[in-house]
């Protein structure tokens, strides 16, 4: 089972990840993580990651798709993942079809967990009001104005994903703006009816239509078939010869008279 979880932040795309990967088995990747990994290892494109997150650029596509590539190979990914935080743009999704394709690997489902973002909006001020009532300390990102900004940049890069993965016919929408078991028991109809599968996608080879054997034509037609060779045989049309002209009798010769 190969997934990919679709929505803005806050959408609760993390809880629902864990969710599946303790009922499926299945191993969630998140790019992050992998690049952070990356990094760590010391491998080359660990190095080359290091080097662009250093200049505080973004990682080119074929950087984090390679990151991806290389993970996926590995025995604990053959049963099944989750993509979380990859694909974010369009480019992103055409350099993963591609990468899985040279593998033999097809996307079984896309979900999308529908929200409302001004509902998002309120839940997050309710929880930041919360947290500071219990005197909790505040995460960067917990704020309303940051989470504007993320879901800005999300209907911006991100969002034209829908469009696409509904053109594939990968794409399942549900709500996710019900209870967690509710979205999560959503989830679970989706999977199952998208007709998931752990197996490679198999691509059916062409069948090569055979050619019809001849045909017995009748005397109207080609001709007849020969019992022996299997040929067709022309049949015979006699022509009438043409007429000869009729020759000029040739000047008889006089005789030439006696003395």
């Amino acid at each position: 089972m190969r997934l990919i979880l679709l929505g803005p932040p806050g959408a609760g795309k993390g809880t629902q990840a864990q969710h599946l990967v303790a009922k499926y088995g299945l191993v969630q990747l998140s790019t992050g993580d992998m690049l952070r990994a990356a990094v760590k290892a010391g491998t080359p494109i660990g190095r080359q990651v290091e080097e662009i997150m250093a200049r505080g650029a973004l990682c080119p596509d074929e950087v984090v798709v390679a990151i991806v590539e290389q993970r996926i190979e590995q025995p604990d990914a053959r049963k099944g993942f989750i993509l979380d935080g990859f694909p974010r743009t369009v480019g992103q999704a055409e350099a993963l079809d591609r990468m899985l394709a040279k593998h033999g690997i097809a996307l079984d489902a896309v979900i999308e967990l529908r929200v409302d973002e001004a509902a998002l909006i309120r839940r997050i001020e309710n929880r930041v009001a919360e947290m500071k009532a219990r005197g909790e300390p505040l995460r960067a990102d917990d704020s309303a104005e940051v989470l504007h900004r993320r879901l800005v940049a999300y209907r911006e890069q991100t969002a034209p994903l829908i469009a696409y993965y509904r053109q594939h016919g990968t794409l399942r929408s549900v709500d996710g703006m019900a209870k967690i078991d509710e979205v999560a028991a959503a989830i679970e109809t989706a999977v199952s009816a998208a007709g998931t599968t752990s197996e490679p996608a198999v691509v059916a080879k062409p069948v090569t239509a055979k050619p019809a054997p001849p045909r017995r034509i009748g005397r109207s037609g080609l001709g007849k078939k020969s019992h022996i060779s299997g040929k067709h045989h022309k049949p015979k049309i006699k022509v009438k010869p043409k007429a000869r002209a009729a020759k000029k009798p040739s000047p008889k010769k006089r005789k030439k008279p006696k003395r």
